[in-house]
C-alpha cells in the first residue's frame, strides 16, 4: 500500500472514530466534561468541598465537573423543595435525615439507590434515616453523623483556672457562674434570632439526658410518653436558665453572629456539636469539647449522635450516569476517610473503620464509649404533619429562653399540636 493511500485511509478512520465518539456519551464526556451541581445546607463547608473533596474525585474522573452550591441552613428545606418543583435544583441533593428527605422521595424528587454500587458498605442503622418505612427503597447515600455537646475555648478555661470539665448540671452552672463573675467573656455564645439554633444547640443537646435517649424518643412515637411529661418540661426549664449566661441582646444574635463571638474570643463556651469543629479550627480558635452534663453524678449519660447528612440524586437530573458515578464514590472507603478528616466532627457512617486524625473530633467520638447514643427526637415520623414538631420546637425553645413562654406552656402546646394530627400506631 502506498503512503498516500495509507494516509487517506487513516484520515477516514480518524473521522469515523470522531463521529462515533461524538455520538457516544463517553466520547462526549471526553471532549466536554459533564457538569454536576450539589445542593447543600452546609455552606460552611464550601471551601473544603472546592479545595479538597471535589478535586479528589475529579482527579479520577476528569470527564465530570462538580460544583458545590451551599445554601443558608434554615432556608435550605424550602429552597431545595421549590427548586425541585421548578426544575432548577442540582443534580445531587444533600439529604437531611428522616422525614424531610423521605417527603422528597415520596414526591418523586429523589431517585431510588437500591442498586447503587457501594451501598453494601452501610448497615441498617446507617441507612435508617434515608429509607422508606417499609424498607423497600433507600434514597440517599449515608455520609456522616454528628455529636451534640459543647465546644469551649481552652485558652479562656486555662486563664480562668477551670481545669475540670463539667459532667453534671451543678458543675456546669458552677463553670458558667465563674465565667460570668469574671466579666470579660460571655459564658455561652448563642442567640435566639435563628430559632432553630435554640432547639438544635439547646433542646436537642441537653434533652436526651432527661428523656433517656432512645427510651424517650421511641416513647413519643409509640405514645407511651408525652411532651408534657417531666423530662421534656425539665429540659425547657434548663434552657430557661441559659438566658442569664448568654451575650447581651441575645434575642438579636443569629447563628453566624454567635459563631463570630466565639471565634473572636468573646465567649467561653459554644453550645453546638461537632459540626462546628472544623470552622473554629479554621479560624485558629483553641478548642476542646465536652458532652452534655447529666443531672446527678453517676447517672447514665446520653448523647445525640445524630445521623445527620447524606447525598441523593435528583430524579430529574439530565446526567444520571455521572451522578451515580459520584454517589458510588461517596459510598467508598476513600470518601469516608477523606470526608471524616477534611471535616473533623463529621463521623463516617460506613461499616468500614476510619482513622480520625483530629484530636478534638476524636475526643467527641470517644463519648460513644461511655454514653448511650440517640438521635433528635423530632426527626422520625413526628414532623410529618402540621403543626410540624421540628419547626414548633424551634419556636418554643427560643420562646422559653427569651422568657416569653413558660416551660409548662411550651410543652403543653407542643403536645396539643402533635395530638392534633398524630395518632400512635395509626
Amino acid at each position: 500500500m502506498d503512503r498516500s493511500r495509507h494516509r487517506a485511509l487513516a484520515a477516514t478512520a480518524a473521522v469515523a472514530v470522531m463521529a462515533i465518539a461524538a455520538l457516544s456519551p463517553l466520547g462526549a464526556a471526553a471532549q466536554e466534561p459533564v457538569e454536576l451541581v450539589i445542593d447543600s445546607w452546609r455552606n460552611d463547608d464550601t471551601l473544603i468541598w472546592e479545595d479538597t473533596i471535589i478535586p479528589a474525585f475529579e482527579a479520577q474522573h476528569p470527564e465530570i465537573d462538580v460544583t458545590f452550591r451551599g445554601h443558608n441552613p434554615p432556608d435550605y428545606n424550602g429552597a431545595v423543595a421549590s427548586a425541585l418543583d421548578a426544575g432548577t435544583a442540582g443534580d445531587l441533593i444533600t439529604c437531611r435525615p428522616f422525614d424531610q428527605s423521605l417527603g422528597l422521595f415520596d414526591q418523586g424528587h429523589l431517585a431510588s439507590l437500591n442498586d447503587l454500587p457501594g451501598m453494601e458498605n452501610f448497615g441498617d442503622v446507617a441507612k435508617s434515616a434515608w429509607i422508606t418505612d417499609d424498607g423497600s427503597d433507600v434514597f440517599c447515600v449515608p455520609m456522616a453523623s454528628v455529636i451534640h455537646g459543647f465546644i469551649y475555648n481552652t485558652d479562656i478555661f486555662e486563664e480562668l483556672g477551670i481545669t475540670d470539665l463539667p459532667t453534671t448540671e451543678a458543675e456546669f452552672y458552677a463553670v458558667l457562674d465563674q465565667i460570668k463573675a469574671d466579666g470579660r467573656y460571655a459564658p455561652l455564645a448563642m442567640g435566639t434570632l435563628d430559632t432553630w439554633e435554640a432547639a438544635t444547640m439547646g433542646f436537642q443537646n441537653i434533652g436526651p439526658n432527661h428523656w433517656k435517649g432512645e427510651e424517650g424518643r421511641v416513647g413519643l412515637i409509640e405514645g407511651t410518653q408525652k411532651l408534657t411529661d417531666e423530662p421534656y418540661v425539665k429540659t425547657f426549664e434548663e434552657l430557661a436558665k441559659w438566658a442569664d449566661y448568654l451575650p447581651e441582646n441575645y434575642e438579636g444574635i443569629s447563628y453566624a453572629d454567635a459563631q463570630q463571638l466565639f471565634a473572636l474570643g468573646e465567649a467561653a463556651i459554644y453550645p453546638a456539636g461537632t459540626w462546628d469543629i472544623a470552622f473554629f479550627q479554621s479560624q485558629g480558635v483553641p478548642i476542646g469539647f465536652f458532652g452534655p452534663p447529666v443531672e446527678n453524678e453517676g447517672d447514665t449519660c446520653y448523647i445525640s449522635d445524630h445521623t445527620d447528612i447524606a447525598l441523593g440524586m435528583n430524579a430529574a437530573t439530565p446526567n444520571p450516569e455521572a451522578a451515580q458515578t459520584f454517589l458510588s464514590w461517596v459510598a467508598s472507603d476513600e470518601f469516608a476517610s477523606l470526608y471524616s478528616n477534611a471535616l473533623p466532627g463529621f463521623y463516617s457512617l460506613s461499616n468500614n473503620p476510619v482513622t480520625i486524625e483530629n484530636e478534638v473530633a476524636q475526643s467527641a467520638v470517644d463519648l460513644r464509649e461511655t454514653c448511650e447514643s440517640t438521635i433528635r427526637n423530632s426527626y422520625q415520623i413526628l414532623s410529618r404533619g402540621e403543626p410540624n414538631l421540628e419547626n414548633e420546637l424551634w419556636l418554643k425553645s427560643a420562646a422559653v429562653i427569651n422568657g416569653t413562654q413558660t416551660p409548662e406552656d411550651a410543652a403543653a402546646e407542643l403536645q396539643a399540636g402533635l395530638e392534633s394530627w398524630y395518632t400512635p400506631g395509626a
